[in-house]
């Protein structure tokens, strides 16, 4: 069994169990508690479990991980993934880019297009943005979570509802296997579902792990999106919903 294969199913035994102490595992897979143990921290470190005393348990569903720690974890796969997205962004179109570590990379990654109009509900996205001449760059009013700079509210939804645009980019923290969207701030989501309801396109970006998570809340379907965006093959339900959904893959 290889390293990834273990960790898959170390996710998967924590998901039925609750909880899996180090010696259960290091049964489980016939390896050594060494072995298990970097299995665990590379895990928690991916957000995927939760590290307790003598063991693992799952992810929490309604507290997310620490923006500071979101903005490292799973660098280069953002990276990966927002420049593959970028590339199904046409010059002189309009989006909407909501809040999440990933769509701050992926404002990045726009800055070699030009003559965009962006309206954005995140202030680091803005931040990315206001200095490329040629873009029109539109901030929505709103409560601004100081915790990670989005803009969240009754003020932001009825900003966002002016518009109708071309692409509409969100993130996500978590995929459930039945196909929900999942986030862990009902503010966020409404301002979220808002977007996916003006855009003509909708573009998700999902790195891996968002498939091992299940926050509290529900955001919406994967069947109102036009394109997923991530860095490895989906779980095999998901793929099939893609299918089913008429859902274009696109792994970077």
């Amino acid at each position: 069994m290889n390293q990834q294969y273990r960790q898959d199913a170390i996710v998967e035994l924590v998901r039925q169990h609750g909880y899996m102490s180090i010696e259960q595992l290091t049964d489980h897979f016939a390896v050594t508690p060494q072995t298990i143990r970097r299995d665990l921290n590379t895990l928690a470190n991916e957000g995927r479990v939760r590290r307790v005393h003598g063991g693992v348990g799952i992810e929490s569903s309604t507290v997310n991980t620490a923006y500071s720690t979101r903005k490292t974890l799973h660098l280069e796969e953002k990276e990966r993934i927002a420049h593959c997205l970028a590339q199904h962004i046409p010059n002189h179109s309009s989006l909407f880019i909501n809040i999440g570590t990933s769509n701050e990379i992926i404002a990045q990654a726009l800055l070699e297009h030009q003559g965009l109009e962006v309206i954005t509900n995140n202030l680091n996205v803005a931040a990315i943005l206001q200095h490329k001449e040629d873009f029109n760059v539109i901030i929505a009013g709103g409560q601004v979570r100081s915790r990670d700079g989005g803009i969240i509210g009754e003020a932001t939804i009825d900003f966002i509802n002016q518009f109708k645009v071309d692409y509409g980019i969100i993130g996500i923290s978590g995929i459930d296997e039945d196909g929900s969207l999942l986030e862990f701030d009902y503010q966020e989501v409404r301002v979220a579902q808002a977007i996916i309801a003006n855009s003509r396109r909708v573009y998700l970006a999902a790195d891996y792990s968002k498939f091992h998570r299940n926050p509290v809340v529900r955001q919406g379907n994967l069947s109102q999106l036009d394109a997923l965006f991530t860095d490895r093959k989906p779980p095999e339900s998901i793929q099939q919903l893609l299918t089913q959904y008429d859902v274009a893959l696109y792994i970077a």
